[in-house]
């Protein structure tokens, strides 16, 4: 038995570029660097922070949403899997370079940092992608694993006032 799981969650540290394929019946792909940043105290009790990147490839819809909503600095949550993949550079050596495939993405963050903070239909919601087409239910022609963001979603309640946005003589107790 095997497994190949990752999430992360962390801030993109450019704007995605988004290409279409035209040998793979014109896919589209997206690719990315994520930030994620490890906090601790050293041994001295001072804050120390350790910073990875990881390079991140979203095919299909997931490229969808990633060009639609996705831009700088955009927190996101990722489930995917590593890839390695190598190849021969213009001198002849070996490269390498680790890669997520992206299975899952949702978008995090504030309202405002939000790109598509207006609502509607297209916009992201807190249980995934809103879409005005029903889902079809179909994972034809896409990678394995890869999940379409097509799915119907139900308008969410709006919350309830913060207690401290209360007047004092309005408290909810």
């Amino acid at each position: 038995m095997s497994l190949n799981k990752v999430m992360l969650i962390g801030n993109v540290g450019r704007d995605p570029e988004v290409r279409y394929l035209e040998n793979s019946g014109n896919a589209k792909v997206a690719t990315f660097t994520l930030a994620t940043t490890e906090k601790y105290r050293d041994r001295n009790g001072e804050m120390r922070e350790n910073t990875e990147w990881h390079n991140i490839v979203a095919w299909r819809n997931s490229a969808d949403v990633v060009e639609r909503f996705v831009k700088k600095g955009t927190q996101l949550y990722i489930e995917g899997r590593i890839r390695t993949r190598s190849w021969d550079d213009q001198t002849g050596n070996k490269r390498y370079t680790t890669e997520i495939l992206v299975d899952n993405l949702q978008l995090l963050g504030r309202k405002a940092d939000n790109p598509a903070s207006q609502g509607g239909y297209g916009a992201p919601t807190q249980s995934g992608y809103q879409s005005p087409q029903p889902y079809s239910g179909s994972q034809a022609g896409q990678p394995y694993g890869t999940q379409s963001y097509q799915q119907p979603v139900q308008p969410q309640a709006q919350p309830a006032a913060p207690a401290e946005d209360l007047p004092e003589d309005d408290l909810p107790f």
